[in-house]
């Protein structure tokens, strides 16, 4: 397949080259393209060289079948239709489509089927938070429905770009040699700190990034189901993890939760507490799966529970779930 990537430069960019080497998806010419910053950059792909080139009106992507897009929402908007004008799938990383009903929001562990009927062209990716927590919520739902959830996240540096990584460590540095510390990247310091807000607080008191949560898993679930979340940035590097309380339309034991994450595809199972074995987002980087631990009963409720889940969310949070996005597009044509 002849496949695009908008946003070359960038860390979702840079991990969907890693893993469509990785998984050794059928590339017969891949174009990469970014601003005029990062143009003629140039990152080696399978052995090759590849330059990037200023996206631009018109028509680069007429011998294109799929384009992945990671360069933000205004861009995705602004270029959505040179991209697709030739036949070419879309699918998108940022939040430009992901709540318009005719673009299809796709978890491929989850909701697989929505991913063929793209009357525009366009596949959205979900928000990485949305990812991470939906894969062992799907294992709980097809159980006994979901009716509410409430989760708090706890955001890793890198879910705010490269820049940010480097930011994070930047400050450390200079807090350790005493200097003033920079501040561009996130509201407030992040280092030695935790920060309760991501995105732009909405009326209702609520950021986009926990409305996002909200929105996005009543449609990958075609389901009303509740959900209210409080988003934080914490002070790693990668990996976000979340604490998740669900309620339930039955009761369910911890060994049969614990059973159907074993089960769930995308997911791996890490909870023994007595050896102190749960995920932790130290582990994650790099790796493609869910982890899920700390499974318990909530004291309150019998119909509920809680769960501790963490994820590389550069990878199965962005470049990972888009390129198995792509690879049910790809069987689909043959």
């Amino acid at each position: 397949m002849n496949i695009s990537i908008v946003g070359a430069s960038g860390a979702v960019g840079q991990e969907l080259l890693r893993v469509l080497e990785g998984r050794r998806f059928p590339v017969d010419s891949l174009r990469l393209f970014g601003s005029s910053r990062s143009a003629g950059s140039e990152y080696l792909f399978r052995g090759e060289k590849i330059r990037v080139d200023e996206l631009r009106h018109g028509s680069q992507f007429r011998d294109t079948d799929i384009v992945f897009a990671s360069a933000g929402a205004s861009v995705s908007r602004e270029y959505a239709d040179d991209m697709t004008r030739y036949g070419a799938v879309l699918i998108d990383n940022s939040s430009a489509f992901r709540l318009e009903e005719d673009v299809p929001l796709v978890v491929p562990e989850v909701n697989r089927e929505d991913a063929f009927n793209h009357p525009r062209n366009i596949i959205a990716n979900p928000n990485c938070s949305t990812i991470v927590m939906v894969l062992p919520l799907y294992a709980i739902h097809r159980m006994s429905p979901v009716r509410r959830v409430h989760v708090a996240t706890y955001q890793a540096a890198s879910g705010a770009g490269a820049q940010a990584m480097r930011e994070l460590q930047e400050q450390h540095l200079q807090i350790q040699q005493g200097e003033p510390v920079t501040v561009n990247r996130f509201v407030h310091q992040l280092a030695y700190n935790v920060i309760p807000h991501i995105d732009m607080f909405q009326p209702n008191g609520y950021t986009r990034e926990e409305m996002k949560m909200h929105l996005e898993t009543r449609k990958i679930f075609h389901s009303q189901l509740s959900v209210s979340a409080t988003c934080v940035r914490v002070p790693t590097l990668r990996s976000h993890s979340e604490s998740v309380w669900v309620e339930t339309e039955q009761p369910l034991t911890v060994e049969a939760i614990q059973e159907a994450i074993r089960r769930m595809p995308g997911c791996v199972l890490q909870d023994e507490p007595q050896r102190n074995v749960y995920p932790m987002p130290l582990d994650m980087t790099g790796k493609d799966d869910v982890y899920v631990g700390r499974i318990r009963k909530d004291l309150t409720d019998d119909n509920s529970l809680t769960f501790w889940c963490v994820s590389d969310q550069i990878r199965k949070g962005a470049a990972l779930n888009a390129v198995q996005i792509a690879e049910l597009i790809m069987n689909d044509k043959r």
